[in-house]
């Protein structure tokens, strides 16, 4: 019901402007090989087309990232919907993983440090990686900070932060990602690292549709998982939340740069 409907608040479709590239040919030996093999093939879609990548877990936005930034030749900025802040430096032992990607990130120059807006992280973890992204001159609203915060109006000392921010650096190209365990397993259970007091999905609609406007060059939606979802709830807020972003890229004239 989506592909072919116009979105109640942009009032456009992106019926006729959408494509499924296809599942990519990725090895799944490890997580270094399919890394490696990442490049060439998303190279030559980003060049060609505005992505909207799904998952997969979070170790996507690594690979994804570093091509964005050879592509655009300038580190970008990222707004990141998450439970976790994904800042560890190692995954469990190993040197890399879904939860080390904004630290490697970050070390790697791929984004703008003052430009990474967290929204949603809640979990447990060390200070240190906790606070890593305000450390690092970014900006995180954590979701005790957003309980209760849902329309616009509510929501418009988040929304100033970030287009101030986001202006203060020239307007950088930004890009999206969005770990669906950023919502309340109440409304996306359908993942595998739920993390109680999360965020609504109303809270997350107003934020995609409020920031529209904002120059996007690409979206992730990551870590759903149906094999533990329930009534296909995790699916469905996903499959809205990927709709709505790309109708207010269409809506609002962002599009790629390059």
């Amino acid at each position: 019901m989506l592909c072919d409907g116009v979105h109640p608040l942009f009032d456009v479709s992106p019926e006729g402007r959408l494509a499924d590239a296809g599942d990519l040919p990725l090895p799944n030996t490890g997580l270094a090989e399919m890394r490696a093999a990442m490049p060439p093939l998303v190279d030559a879609l980003i060049r060609k087309h505005h992505m909207a990548w799904l998952g997969g877990d979070h170790s996507i936005t690594l690979p994804l990232l570093r091509c964005y930034r050879r592509w655009l030749g300038q580190p970008l900025a990222v707004i990141h919907f998450d439970a976790h802040c994904d800042t560890w430096r190692d995954h469990f032992g190993e040197p890399s993983g879904h939860g080390t990607w904004v630290y490697e990130a970050m070390r790697e120059g791929l984004v703008i440090n003052e430009c990474f807006f967290q929204l949603g992280v809640r979990s447990a973890g060390q200070r240190d990686a906790r606070e890593y992204v305000n450390d690092q001159g970014g900006m995180i609203f954590d979701a005790r900070s957003l309980r209760g915060l849902e329309s616009e109006q509510q929501l418009a000392p988040v929304l100033a932060a970030i287009r101030q921010r986001l202006a203060l650096h020239g307007n950088p190209p930004v890009y999206l990602s969005l770990d669906i365990d950023a919502l309340d397993p109440a409304f996306a259970p359908g993942t595998g690292t739920p993390e109680p007091g999360g965020l609504s999905s109303n809270q997350v609609f107003t934020l995609l549709e409020e920031l529209a406007g904002l120059p996007f060059v690409g979206m992730d939606c990551v870590e759903v998982a149906p094999a533990y979802d329930h009534a296909e709830l995790s699916s469905y807020v996903a499959a809205r939340f990927v709709w709505t972003y790309l109708c207010g890229c269409i809506a609002r004239g962002a599009t790629p740069q390059g």
